[in-house]
């Protein structure tokens, strides 16, 4: 009989242990997962007896369970996994294919079972579990290759381990596999109907449902639900909840409120409850158990554990990684939980497996959980510290970067618009920005003294410095009180060396108002800094395209490396194709400004001479689109006469569409790009270059065509409407 009992001294219990064991055995250098399995064997019912596993441990375990699989596919970069799935895949197949053939060999030999005995064997060591995922997650290498690899491996080991586990099951119970192929039939339909549907339910419920609560819980559900029915069709719940991830990954950038609140909880409670209750399944008394019991679990341990080193031998090999990399991926790959609990306890129901096999399985769960963590933590050091001194090397090779930091500024001006411009302007900085040198401000200009005026001041910026400190951004708001909006805006730019300016584009109130109306036309006037114009009806995390409208020699400007970085990253933190409607000559300067700030995306140039030229092509920006326009001021180099439409052209045909108005930095102090750096990126791209002079041809024949037959403008349908 357990000592604690009552349902709020059992959590109190749990809680403590949450918080206690990493503080104290941290202090040995044991790692936090380690700390709580071995609390968790302290405090079970093969330890002090304090807790038992009872129906609470059973749940939140498998929820924990089922969270961590979720964290690893919504956390895990889309882009390098496109870019690495044949590496993924071939890891899969290596480090299923080598334990389940060698496993169910060993065994046959080392425990005299029969063949399908030792299919079922090879199964469970074939199966791994990313125990030690936090601590990859904690060293911030979730998007390096080596743990993308072992994610998306995996997943193909644990598909594999449990179809061969149905077929096992169909032999035993029925005499033949023909079992099995309804469940591969239902995991088709099931992969299939969670791709269609889950992104257009999120979309249609992150447009309408934009508070953080109901967000939250819409994604708890889904992943949930997901594993629920992976459930039902046969197929373990973590592959319903990865799937889930991988599904809703585009729909929560890594630098949202939304990513912060689901890796807080899961990492704080359900994750923590999952490694207590395995630590409570290990009975330390089996060692003593008998000889027999050490044979068979030294045997089993060694299996487990080479033929897993084999594998991600053999992907080096394969891929001519480095010894580290082999190393992450070995580690993420060596614990075995959940299914291998799985496997022995359905084998030992249906007597297919002795009792010294069970008590075997024990032993290797606690050894290979706790070489898996140790030797995770030892790579992960390593690899953070080679990218550290990486990242020094470039900057001191004098390879160009960014100028400098961007001091950013954001004039919010009520508490409706402020968190959605403080998340375009996150979004559009590196995301190693973080902290006191963030240099991220909101201003709030009033003009009057009135109390209702003072509290809708404040209430803005509490609100725009509670969105930027939820995803760990330090934010300065500023309050001021000045004759005008203007004179505030540049004053306070004047005053914190502001490089940009985010702001709301205004509303339309009457006929005669401009497009953009006299506020921002003359704060144009007042300043040459980086001007973004934003007016957003989606949230920014439902967008599913960028589309950028370049202008003929924008790439002379002084702010073109800062805006096409600025881009990339908003691209890169969305998941989503960046599509830049650009001279040929532009285009792969852009390309170079995107390589050399390591801003990885899928990008793609389409030929656009003059304003005229997109013109045509307008009907291509959807509802859903972000559309980018990149103008300049009438002094500048890029200016040209289209540009005095441009605002008609968007009142008219784009009123109802998500606008970016980005007038670059001109006449400032940022390093221009070189020659050396256009000879470089023709060096480069020369493939896109030739690529992008056949679409020029092709584009130029369809303009001709269209002049001639005299086809009207393709938005002439949808009426001149006005006001945004």
């Amino acid at each position: 009989m357990p000592l604690i009992t009552q349902p709020i001294p059992i959590f109190f219990t749990v809680m403590a242990i949450i918080l206690l064991a990493p503080l104290l055995l941290g202090r040995l250098k044991i790692p936090n997962v380690i700390s709580l399995i071995i609390a968790g064997v302290a405090v079970g019912p093969h330890g002090f007896n304090l807790l038992a596993r009872d129906m609470s441990f059973e749940i939140f375990g498998q929820v924990g369970l089922l969270y961590l699989m979720f964290l690893a596919g919504i956390e895990i970069d889309m882009y390098h996994l496109k870019k690495n799935i044949s590496k993924g895949l071939v890891f899969g197949a290596y480090t299923f294919l080598i334990p389940l053939v060698a496993g169910a060999a060993a065994a046959m030999v080392c425990f005299d079972v029969p063949l399908l005995t030792g299919a079922l064997l090879g199964s469970m060591f074939a199966a791994h579990t990313l125990i030690a995922y936090p601590i990859v997650s904690r060293f911030g290498l979730t998007k390096t290759r080596p743990v993308v690899i072992a994610i998306a491996g995996t997943i193909v080991a644990v598909l594999g381990s449990l179809i061969v586990l149905a077929g096992v099951l169909g032999v035993e119970r029925e005499g033949s596999i023909r079992s099995l192929f309804p469940i591969l039939v239902s995991l088709v339909v099931f992969c299939i109907a969670v791709i269609y549907t889950y992104p257009r339910i999120t979309r249609w419920f992150f447009k309408n449902y934009r508070e953080p609560v109901p967000q939250f819980i819409y994604v708890l559900v889904m992943v949930f639900l997901s594993a629920a029915i992976a459930t039902w069709i046969g197929i373990e719940g973590v592959f319903g909840a990865f799937f889930a991830g991988l599904v809703l990954n585009r729909y929560i950038p890594g630098r949202s409120p939304l990513m912060v609140r689901l890796e807080f909880v899961g990492n704080a409670i359900f994750i923590p409850y999952f490694l207590i209750g395995v630590g409570m399944l290990i009975d330390l008394h089996v060692v003593v158990a008998g000889w027999s019991t050490i044979y068979v679990a030294g045997v089993m341990t060694a299996i487990a554990m080479t033929t897993k080193w084999l594998a991600a031998l053999a992907t080096q090999k394969t891929f001519g990684m480095d010894s580290l990399a082999r190393k992450i991926i070995y580690q993420l790959s060596n614990a075995h939980t959940a299914v291998a609990l799985a496997v022995v306890t359905i084998g030992y129901g249906m007597n297919l497996f002795s009792v010294e096999i069970l008590n075997g399985t024990v032993i290797m769960i606690l050894v290979t959980c706790t070489v898996s963590s140790l030797g995770t933590e030892s790579a992960a050091t390593r690899m953070r510290l080679r990218i550290i001194e990486a990242a020094e090397e470039s900057d001191s090779s004098g390879a160009p970067q960014s100028a400098q930091v961007p001091r950013t500024l954001v004039a919010v001006s009520n508490p409706l618009t402020a968190p959605g411009l403080v998340d375009l302007a996150i979004l559009s900085r590196d995301p190693s920005l973080t902290g006191p040198e963030t240099q991220l401000c909101a201003l709030h200009v009033r003009t009057d003294h009135s109390a209702s005026s003072r509290e809708m001041g404040r209430r803005t910026l509490e609100l725009a410095e509670r969105r930027a400190a939820a995803v760990e951004n330090v934010l300065t708001p500023i309050e001021r009180v000045d004759n005008n909006f203007i004179n505030g805006v540049v004053n306070t730019m004047a005053e914190r060396d502001i490089s940009e300016v985010f702001i709301g584009l205004h509303r339309r109130t009457g006929v005669i108002d401009t497009f953009m109306g006299d506020k921002i036309e003359q704060l144009l006037l007042a300043t040459d800094r980086m001007l973004v114009i934003t007016r957003l009806f989606i949230p920014v995390n439902t967008v599913t395209r960028i589309i950028v409208a370049v202008p003929p020699k924008a790439q002379y400007e002084t702010g073109f490396r800062r805006w096409v970085e600025a881009v990339g990253h908003i691209g890169r933190q969305l998941g989503c194709r960046v599509i830049f409607h650009c001279s040929p000559d532009a285009a792969p300067l852009i390309a170079t400004v995107l390589r050399r700030a390591r801003i990885e995306l899928r990008v793609e140039f389409e030929d656009m001479e003059t304003y005229d030229d997109f013109v045509i092509r307008s009907r291509e920006v959807l509802d859903d689109d972000l559309f980018i326009v990149v103008s300049a001021r009438r002094s500048s180099l890029s200016f040209s006469s289209d540009m005095d439409s441009v605002p008609a052209f968007l009142q008219r045909y784009f009123s109802r569409h998500n606008i970016i108005l980005l007038y670059p930095e001109q006449f400032g102090t940022e390093p221009t790009l070189t020659i050396a750096d256009t000879m470089l990126a023709d060096t480069v791209t020369t493939p896109g270059r030739l690529w992008i002079r056949a679409k020029e041809i092709m584009r130029a024949a369809d303009r001709l065509r269209r002049r001639i037959l005299g086809h009207p403008h393709p938005r002439t349908n949808r009426g001149n409407s006005d006001g945004a």
